[in-house]
This record gives structure tokens, C-alpha cells and sequence, in this order.
């Protein structure tokens, strides 16, 4: 391997830092959102919400850049771009430590514009510092790739430990100061990309008649801004654009806040930008040459099956978290693994696997049998598709284990149906595989393929396309939501018998004045039957709950309230019951359990199985698309090899 240019190091380091603050905060969202400030709300909707924001916050976290490249292309340059983005990334981070709804909204809207200005301008930055015949690329890309997966490797075990352990706000906080880190690192050593290293790689050695390289130093500034001077000129109310850029990105703030809030407008806001943008590149690829528009169309295609690709990954921060708080045995020897620690695995295999990986490439090329970039594509859907048809046939291991499912402050030890944790990690393994055959090869494809004058923008589609999957990844986490849980249905029944005779305010207004505090208090009760109380204990415990709530102020006959709340239970314990033996036998007849299992499983375990069912049943799914997309691609990668017009 040749040496690569300096400045990738402390690109490296720049970037590891900023994932570092990223998966960080992204480990502990969902956690977040559904065991914290969410609490209240009751199932299926608490998880919906949570997936809901989960997938609005990571699509525009990667529909901005496109936004950001093009400013960066057009305006500001590569440099100012990534130093702006990195300020309003801390920003948000810090704001996220402060536990509220209206915080979380602003705060990640910071993030998302921050990640818009720094995202797509690193990228291409790391792109100019290779000619286009350097055969380094694609390695320099695998590498600056570990940098971001060794940030994010640590982040969970750092962020993710505190903040379930210790407080959230305290892993949000420690996010931001590695945001600090890495804004610190690229000040300090910005310098560095006034000068680009040219390489001839033609050049042959006087004395033993081998081809060697020449690397010759020139003043070239990566980065800068295409407009010079300009950028500095007045243009409205004694501000200059550059300043104009940054007044108007905070202001964009409470646009993006609302998105994030009102996570349903996604569909109606983000598709027809994929498709403008889509249509856009179609439009500038007929204008273009025939190699040109040819590579344009390569990129395009490609862009579909990375959305496939991403919208399946990208479980692992929402269903695959859920899934693994609640149906993977996370004990280990006398501890409770927590949940947000299985976001380092990905990282950890990467950092294991990328150099191998890397290395595979090398000695192929130098075979001359190295596969083509649609090739590798395939082969990243296809580790993927192993990755979740391994989680499908997982109920095949289930048992049933005790677990903690509570943290810190309101433990809650139940019994589950669960399946090793061995399941999980060797599927992030697969999927890992999978993702170093296609993300740092799509990178350096971009950066390859795209004609100069517009890198930047195509680098901002390339993660419109990841923008895209996690869209579609929210609606596919849906469908591991249990439509009709027990405590919706407890909360129906009650609802239905409680007789209007025993409140003293319209059943509309106590509803509507109480309705966190009966979702809450619901939940909590759930818990408590699931951990084997009699609905005499539970029942008692849900008065007293209802008082602390100072709900029974508006209760004028409290014996046909407490009526209401035993007949909701009965109706809530049935269909936990039905539930349970319902995933029993299905579980049966699948053979994943053995009869004498089905006997010794306790109420909340064949409940828990049901879970598990629902989970494995979407994985399948999930898998089987993953391979038919594999297989077309594989097909299809001979002739997107031409239209690449790849070098010999």
C-alpha cells in the first residue's frame, strides 16, 4: 500500500470525534424516548412515537447535506462548512441534556442542520485528496471509514453506560463535549489542506527498473470558498452571504423542529425532495457527456439499493434496540448487559474486520480479479439478508429467562422469553460484512463518479438516500408493534365501563385532563402483572396510584370507579393470557419450544414469546427482500461495470 496523504489522519480524528458525539446520543435516543419521556404514554403508541421521531430525526439528518454540499459547492467551501456544522452539532447536544419535550425537539434540529453542513463536506474533502487514477482511494476511504466506527464504538460504552446508569442528560452532555473534540482537532490542523499531494504513479525506479511513485507537494487549498472575496460581500441589512448563511440556518431551526414533533409530515416532506433531487441529477446527467451521463445513471441505481440496504440496517437504533431489551438475554455471569451497549458491536466489528476487508481488495487487484463496485453492492445486501434471516429462525434457541427490564431507578425483574445474546451479535456481525462491502465503496464512488463541478451535491444525495432509508425504516420498525397490547386494551375497557355516575366533571374533560396519569399508571400496573401479583394486590396498588395522581378528585362515587378499574383488569388479564397461550402454540407448531417448555413457561414468558414471534416474523421478511435485491444485483453488476468507463 502506498502512504496516504497526511491530512487523512487528523481527518480521521475529526471525524471519529464527531461520531463519537453522534452514535452516542443515537445509541440512547429510542432508550430515551420510550423508558424516559415517553413513559406515559401507553403501548403501542409509546413505541410509535419513539420510532416516529427516531426515523424523522435520521432522514433529515441525512436529507440536509444535500442542502450543505450545495451550499459548500456554491458558497462557503469545504472548510467553513464543516467548522459551522460542528458548532451547531454541539449546540444540540448539550441542549439534548436537558430533559424535556420542547429541548428535544430544538435539540435535535441543531443536530440534524449541523450534520447537514459537516457530513457531505468531510466526505468530499477526503475524495480531493486523492487523483482520480489513485488507486489508494478506495482503501483511504476504508480507513477514514474506521475513524468513524472507532467513535462510534466508544460512544456507547461511555454515553450509552452513563446515561442509562447515571442519568440521561449526563450521556447527552458527554456527546457534546466529543463534538468539542473533534471541531477542536479540525481548527487546529486546517492548515494542513492548503496543500494537496500530487502522485505519479507512472514513474519507474533508475536502479531496479520497477514502477515506483513520485509525490510532489503543491499549494493547493482543498475546501475553500469557490467565491473568494465575494462571500464576504454586503447583501441584506449590512450582513455579508456568509454571515446570511448562518442567520438563516438558525432560523431554519424551528422548521426542522416541527418536522421532527410532527413526524407523520415526513412522507409529505421528504419524498418529494428525494424525487427533485432525483430528477434533478436525471436532468444534469442528459445534459452531460455520454461517460458523464452514464456514471450519473451508475450513481442513481446504485442510490436505490443503498436505500434498501440502510432501511434494513438502520433497525439496529429502533426495533433491534427494542428487541434486544426485550427478547435478548442479556445476562451475563451476575450482570444485566445494558441495552445500549450492543450499539458498539457494529463499530467493534468493523474496527476488526475493515483491514482484512481492505487487504481482500488489495490482493485481488493485484490479481486483476478484484470484483466491480455493483458487485460489492450485492455482496453487501447479501450479508445483510443472512444478518436478519439468522434473527428469524432465532425463536429456535429461546428459553426462559429472569431479566432486569427496568434501570437504575425502578428496577423490574421478569421473566422472559429470550434468546442468546450470541443470536444478536453474530447478526451484527453479518450485517457488518454487508456494510463494509457497501458504504465506504459507495464513498469513494461518489467522490470517483461524480463530475468535480457538483461532488459536493452528489455527495449531499448520496446520504439523501440514507435520509430516505430511515424513512422507510421508521415504517418497517412499525410493524414489530404490537397493534392491540394489553394496556391499550385495559385502557378501552376501562374507558368503556366506567359509569359517568362516578365523576363529578364530563367523562370528555377527565379523559382528556388525565389521560397521561391513566396511561402511566397502566403501564406500571402491566409491569407489576407481568411479574405474577394477584389482580386483588394490583388493583389496590392502582387506587393508591390513582390518588398520588390526584385523580380521584374528580371521582364522586369511588365504588363504581373501583368497579371500573377490577373489570379493566379482568378484561387486561385475559388477553395477556390469550396472548401468551396464542404465541404457545404457533411456537408449538413451529417446533421452537418442546411441550414440556410450553408447561413450564410462566404468564409473562409465553407473553414475552408472543413479542418474540412478532419480532422474528418482520425479520424474515425483512431478510428474504434483502436476498431477492442481492441476487438482481449480482445480475446486473456486468453492465453497470461498463457504465462506469472504468480505467484499465
Amino acid at each position: 500500500m502506498y502512504k496516504h496523504p497526511k491530512s487523512l489522519t487528523f481527518l480521521f480524528f475529526t471525524e471519529m470525534w464527531e461520531r463519537f458525539s453522534f452514535y452516542g446520543m443515537r445509541a440512547l435516543l429510542t432508550l430515551y424516548l420510550t423508558l424516559q419521556l415517553f413513559r406515559h404514554l401507553q403501548e403501542p403508541e409509546k413505541k410509535t412515537v419513539a420510532f416516529g421521531i427516531f426515523a424523522a430525526y435520521g432522514a433529515l439528518v441525512y436529507a440536509t447535506p444535500f442542502i450543505g454540499g450545495l451550499i459548500a459547492d456554491k458558497f462557503l467551501g469545504y472548510k467553513k462548512a464543516i467548522i459551522w456544522g460542528a458548532i451547531l452539532m454541539a449546540v444540540g447536544h448539550f441542549i439534548m441534556a436537558i430533559e424535556n419535550e420542547f429541548c428535544l425537539y430544538i435539540a435535535l434540529a441543531f443536530l440534524i442542520l449541523g450534520n447537514g453542513f459537516f457530513k457531505p463536506n468531510i466526505s468530499s474533502i477526503v475524495g480531493n485528496l486523492y487523483m482520480d487514477n489513485d488507486p489508494r482511494r478506495d482503501s483511504g476511504f476504508t480507513i477514514f471509514y474506521m475513524g468513524v466506527n472507532l467513535g462510534a464504538f466508544f460512544s456507547p460504552l461511555v454515553c450509552g453506560i452513563i446515561g442509562e446508569t447515571y442519568g440521561w442528560h449526563w450521556g447527552f452532555g458527554i456527546a457534546g463535549v466529543g463534538m468539542i473534540a473533534g471541531l477542536a482537532v479540525f481548527l487546529r490542523n486546517q492548515k494542513q489542506l492548503d496543500y494537496k499531494e500530487i502522485v505519479d504513479f507512472t514513474s519507474t525506479s533508475s536502479v531496479t527498473g520497477n514502477p515506483t511513485a513520485e509525490v510532489h507537494t503543491v499549494y493547493a487549498p482543498i475546501g475553500a470558498a469557490p467565491i473568494g472575496e465575494k462571500l464576504h460581500k454586503k447583501v441584506f441589512l449590512g450582513l455579508s452571504v456568509e454571515h446570511l448563511i448562518y442567520v438563516l440556518s438558525v432560523c431554519s431551526v424551528a422548521i426542522f423542529a416541527l418536522l421532527v414533533k410532527n413526524y407523520q409530515l415526513m412522507t409529505y416532506a421528504l419524498t418529494p425532495f428525494a424525487v427533485a433531487v432525483v430528477v434533478i441529477i436525471f436532468i444534469i446527467a442528459l445534459r452531460s457527456n455520454r461517460i458523464e451521463r452514464d456514471r450519473l445513471f451508475v450513481i442513481l441505481i446504485l442510490l436505490f439499493f443503498t436505500v434498501l440496504f440502510f432501511a434494513f440496517f438502520e433497525q439496529a437504533g429502533s426495533s433491534l434496540t427494542l428487541f434486544a431489551n426485550e427478547n435478548v438475554n442479556r445476562n451475563l455471569f451476575s450482570i444485566t448487559v445494558p441495552t445500549s451497549l450492543f450499539q458498539s458491536v457494529n463499530p467493534l466489528f468493523i474496527l476488526i474486520l475493515a483491514t482484512p476487508l481492505t487487504s481482500l481488495w488489495l490482493w485481488l487487484a493485484s490479481k486483476k480479479r478484484e470484483p466491480n463496485t455493483a458487485f460489492k453492492f450485492a455482496l453487501g445486501l447479501f450479508f445483510l439478508s443472512l444478518g436478519f434471516l439468522l434473527l428469524a429462525v432465532a425463536p429456535y434457541f429461546v428459553s426462559e429467562v429472569s431479566l432486569d427490564m427496568g434501570n437504575s431507578v425502578t428496577p423490574l425483574l421478569l421473566q422472559i422469553a429470550a434468546v442468546p445474546m450470541l443470536i444478536l451479535i453474530l447478526s451484527y456481525m453479518l450485517q457488518t460484512i454487508g456494510e463494509l462491502c457497501l458504504s465506504p465503496i459507495g464513498l469513494s464512488m461518489v467522490t470517483k463518479l461524480a463530475p468535480p463541478r457538483i461532488t459536493a451535491m452528489i455527495m449531499g444525495a448520496w446520504f439523501l438516500s440514507s435520509a430516505m432509508a430511515h424513512h422507510v425504516a421508521g415504517i418497517i420498525a412499525n410493524f414489530t408493534n404490537q397493534e392491540d397490547s394489553t394496556v391499550e386494551v385495559m385502557i378501552s375497557d376501562f374507558k368503556t365501563n366506567l359509569s359517568l355516575q362516578a365523576l363529578t366533571i364530563p367523562a370528555e374533560e377527565f379523559f382528556k385532563t388525565y389521560n397521561s396519569d391513566i396511561s402511566y399508571t397502566y403501564s406500571k400496573s402491566f409491569n407489576e402483572m407481568q411479574s405474577g401479583q394477584n389482580i386483588d394486590s394490583l388493583q389496590k396498588k392502582m387506587w393508591l396510584s390513582f390518588e398520588n395522581a390526584s385523580i380521584t378528585q374528580s371521582v364522586a362515587d369511588s365504588a363504581l370507579f373501583s368497579k371500573a378499574v377490577m373489570q379493566s383488569f379482568e378484561t387486561g388479564f385475559a388477553h395477556f393470557q390469550a396472548k401468551g397461550e396464542q404465541a404457545i402454540v404457533q411456537a408449538l407448531d413451529k417446533n421452537y419450544i418442546t411441550p414440556e417448555q410450553a408447561k413450564s413457561f410462566s404468564p409473562s414468558s409465553k407473553y414475552s414469546l408472543f413479542n418474540l414471534l412478532n419480532y422474528a416474523r418482520v425479520f424474515g421478511v425483512v431478510g428474504i427482500i434483502a436476498l431477492v435485491a442481492s441476487l438482481l444485483l449480482f445480475a446486473l453488476s456486468p453492465l453497470i461495470k461498463r457504465m462506469m468507463h472504468e480505467r484499465e
